[in-house]
């Protein structure tokens, strides 16, 4: 959901006016956390920036993260079994908009950027992130254009306490 088109020419709301553009412009009046989503394994390292995250249950712990299924870092986390979720703070805006390939940046060369670890997965976990969820791949189904994958979590690793960066309006935001 970080793609930035120009809203709708007009406000219309009702059914009839339903479209893609409609909805994402009503979807950037959310406000969303920030993640970067990463993975590491035999089909290699690579990450994404997203906004479509949640918890699934808390018995076994679990979360969901949606991605486009053209995305070549969607076909690497799948491929590997194992993904973590990077919760971005306020200060990792520039790191947001690398994973979201807003940069020259591509493939693993993403991850000069910032600091990473591994957790019990082997994904990475990013030294300045809110909160590290590592999961291994539960379930992963295609809805329209998208990957709803859910995660089982299998380790938590929890950062400082800073403000978190969110994206709202297609601007990113401190809070």
């Amino acid at each position: 959901m970080l793609k930035t088109p120009a809203p709708p020419s007009s406000a219309e709301t009702g059914a009839h006016g339903l479209d893609s553009v409609l909805f994402r412009e009503g979807m950037s009046r959310v406000a969303a956390a920030v993640h970067v989503v990463t993975t590491d394994g035999p089909s290699g390292l690579a990450g994404f920036t997203a906004t479509a995250v949640t918890p699934v249950t808390d018995k076994p712990a679990s979360l969901l993260v949606c991605v486009n299924t053209t995305a070549r870092s969607a076909q690497a986390l799948l491929a590997n079994g194992v993904f973590c979720v990077n919760v971005l703070n306020g200060s990792d805006q520039a790191l947001a908009d690398v994973f979201a390939g807003r940069t020259d940046l591509q493939g693993p060369a993403r991850f000069t950027k910032g600091e990473w670890a591994k957790l019990v997965t082997g994904a990475p976990a990013l030294a300045t992130s809110l909160v590290s969820f590592d999961c291994r791949l539960e379930d992963a189904r295609v809805v329209a254009t998208h990957h709803v994958i859910i995660g089982e979590i299998a380790s938590i690793r929890l950062g400082e306490t800073k403000p978190a960066l969110v994206y709202q309006r297609r601007l990113y935001h401190s809070l």
